[in-house]
């Protein structure tokens, strides 16, 4: 990633929170490249436009279900180098479970009501562009809460679970060490121990990151 202005392309029919997201990002030192209000054009307006990401609502017209999930899987098979950030309205499991196992890399799922902290969206499409995932923490926490049947997460210490769960938000190791104040070597210890107890097979750490979050997400 260079030091040039990450373009975006936003795509939300609520026109005020549309506006306000492209003023915020602008502000922050985003190239807001193209905006739309529904999914019509809009493979269109990415490939024009070339952005770096692209932030689309989940339900968009003109039956707001999921039409906006499914313009950006098709905005992923077009252009896979595009990094997704999806925003919905409620705390909605499946599509975030379903995005991750799709495209586990440069993608993510934000709660709409997230979108007034615009320090922590613009944080997460700099993570999206540089090729992490990013799951909102509150989905996480309702995954880590659901009821399951025995799995390889059994074997995992409550600990050892926290840890994941940051993991599957798309946080470092150096990021999870500081959001729990432990060492890095002491997080580094335990996501070693993850990957064993999962039973990944020695890979590139972002490699076995990626899959021993999509354990978790399977397991959800």
């Amino acid at each position: 990633m260079t030091d040039r202005a990450l373009r975006v392309v936003l795509a939300d029919d609520a026109v005020l929170l549309r506006e306000a997201i492209a003023a915020s990002l602008a502000a922050g030192g985003f190239e807001v490249v193209g905006q739309a209000d529904g999914i019509d054009g809009l493979v269109d307006l990415v490939g024009t436009t070339s952005p770096d990401v692209l932030v689309v609502d989940v339900r968009m017209p003109p039956t707001h279900t999921t039409e906006g999930l499914e313009a950006a899987r098709q905005i992923r098979q077009a252009y896979p180098k595009v990094g997704i950030l999806v925003l919905s309205q409620v705390i909605e499991t499946r599509h975030a479970v379903d995005l991750l196992r799709e495209s586990p890399t440069s993608v993510g799922y934000l709660l709409k009501e997230h979108v007034t902290r615009i320090s922590d969206l613009a944080d997460a499409v700099r993570r999206v562009a540089s090729g992490e995932s990013v799951i909102d923490p509150e989905v996480v926490a309702r995954l880590l809460g659901r009821p399951r049947a025995h799995s390889p997460l059994d074997e995992l210490t409550p600990r050892e679970r926290e840890i994941l769960g940051l993991m599957a938000e798309g946080r470092s190791n150096q990021g999870i060490a500081e959001r729990l104040v432990l060492d890095p070597k002491t997080v580094e210890g335990h996501v070693t121990r993850i990957f064993s107890k999962l039973a990944l097979e020695p890979a590139s750490e972002d490699h076995r990151r990626v899959l021993a979050v999509l354990t978790y997400l399977r397991e959800a």
